[in-house]
Parts: C-alpha cells; sequence; structure tokens
C-alpha cells in the first residue's frame, strides 16, 4: 500500500485580497485543501467570509495560526510588519518557511523582527486571482530545497514566477508587475471613455477595448516582436493611427508611464528602509 504524503499545511497571516488570491489559487490548482489552511484577519466580517467561501479555519490570533503550519505567508501591508514581527518573533521553527508578500519589506528586516532565516521574499500581482499573474520571488540562504519548491508551487498557483538572486530585483518588480496592473487599468480607463466620446456604447467600447488589449498582448507573445514593430504593422504613413500617435507623443504618455514607474520603485525603496 503507497502512503499519502501528508496535505502541505498553510497559514496566512492576512486574509486580503492578495491572501484571498493565494488561498484560491493553492485550492484551485490541488496544492492542498481547505482543511489544512487557516487564515488570520483582525476583520471578523473577513474571516467569516473566508470561512464561508472556501471552507478554510478562520482565527483573529496570529499565534494560534502558526502551531498548524508549514509555510506561513504573511499577506498584510508593510505597515504592519513590525507589529506583527513583534507578536510572533521566536514562535517559527527552522522547518516552517516564512513567506512575505509585503511590498517593500527587506528579507534582512523580516529576519531581524521574526528571529528566524528561513524567509521568501515576494512580489505577486492582482491578476494571480485568476492564475494569470506573475510573481517575482527570492530567498534567503538558509532555505533549503523542499522549502523553495513549496514557496515555488503556492506561487505558481498564481501564474508565472520568477525566481532572482538578488533582492533588488523585487522593488523593481513591486513597480512594473505589482503596480502595473493600476496603470493599465487608468489606460483602460481612457480608451473607453474616449470611444464614449466619439459615439460608441458603453458596453461595445467596454468590450471592444479589452479585446483589442488581450488580443494585442497575445499577438506580442506569439510574434515574439518588440511593441514597436507591432505599433509600426498598425500605423501606416499618413493614416488614422498616426495622428493618435502624434497626439500620445506632445502629451508626453510614453514618459508620463516611464517617470510613473521611477516613482513606484522609488517609493518601493522608501518603504524598505523605513
Amino acid at each position: 500500500m503507497v502512503k499519502r504524503a501528508n496535505k502541505l499545511k498553510l497559514a496566512f497571516i492576512g486574509g486580503g485580497i492578495m491572501g484571498e488570491a493565494m488561498i484560491g489559487g493553492v485550492m484551485r490548482n490541488g496544492l492542498t485543501s481547505a482543511d489544512a489552511i487557516i487564515a488570520s484577519d483582525p476583520d471578523a466580517q473577513r474571516r467569516a467570509w473566508l470561512q464561508e467561501k472556501y471552507h478554510v479555519t478562520s482565527t483573529g490570533d496570529n499565534r494560534e495560526a502558526l502551531s498548524r503550519a508549514d509555510v506561513v505567508v504573511l499577506a498584510i501591508k508593510p505597515q504592519n510588519i513590525p507589529e506583527v514581527s513583534k507578536e510572533l518573533k521566536g514562535l517559527l521553527s527552522s522547518e516552517q518557511l516564512v513567506l512575505s508578500i509585503a511590498a517593500g519589506v527587506k528579507m534582512a528586516t523580516l529576519s531581524q523582527g521574526l528571529n528566524h532565516d528561513t524567509l521568501v521574499r515576494a512580489m505577486p500581482n492582482t491578476p494571480g486571482r485568476i492564475g494569470q499573474g506573475i510573481t517575482v520571488w527570492t530567498a534567503t540562504q538558509k532555505t533549503s530545497e523542499l522549502q523553495r519548491e513549496r514557496a515555488r508551487s503556492i506561487l505558481t498557483a498564481l501564474g508565472e514566477e520568477v525566481y532572482v538572486e538578488d533582492e533588488k530585483y523585487l522593488d523593481m518588480a513591486t513597480a512594473l508587475s505589482a503596480s502595473g496592473p493600476g496603470f493599465i487599468a487608468m489606460i483602460i480607463e481612457s480608451l473607453i471613455e474616449g470611444g464614449i466620446s466619439i459615439g460608441l456604447p458603453r458596453e461595445m467600447t467596454r468590450r471592444l477595448v479589452l479585446k483589442t488589449i488581450v488580443g494585442s498582448c497575445y499577438l506580442l507573445q506569439e510574434l515574439e516582436k518588440h511593441p514597436a514593430e507591432l505599433r509600426d504593422m498598425v500605423t501606416s504613413p499618413g493614416g488614422t493611427t498616426t495622428e493618435g500617435v502624434l497626439v500620445l507623443e506632445e502629451k508626453g504618455v510614453r514618459a508620463a508611464l516611464i517617470q510613473a514607474i521611477r516613482a513606484t520603485y522609488e517609493k518601493a525603496r522608501v518603504l524598505g528602509s523605513e
């Protein structure tokens, strides 16, 4: 008789949007089951929601969550890290992996605050809620191969994952892929409003814009071309797209987006130094 492997036990400190996305992802991918997951959150309504939707155990006590976990996911805001670290300091064993998705918070800060050195720091993004995300992550030297594979399997449940040796890339990923959906949403919103302004019905405009964005991304992936090449494919001399591109260049849209990425990166670095 073949002995079945034990279920991976997960504790989520924080049951917000990304915490929920990870719970949904690991369950959707069969990585573990509801009875092996416990989620801690200070909001009683949020705890009740997680229990009702995912049938996981929930608690308002972070310490209680630790006792049954192979992996402890810190799915909290950066400003809450000092308080939570103080609460959990010295309670983790070396066999327990801590996986933090707190933006900007360095592994050295986490290690010192928790008195723990088996750590993974990851930066997922919101499309992970439907398994279409991408996560950049790294791990401390003390993290074992088994623990790294556990981290990878959890992050893969959100979509693609990219491992990096140098932690500096995490703040860069925060600016680009983690904050990026917010910038893309603004672009989509603007395109929809533009379509409505010329007389297109709202629902038709929304459908046209979303399919255009998704289709363009798929085309770039399929053809493996630089975005400028796709732009040239659409932009004929003296044509309609040329007029629009000229306006975008005059208004500094390209420069504004580059500056937005740089500003977000600097903010991530500031969060890490606080």
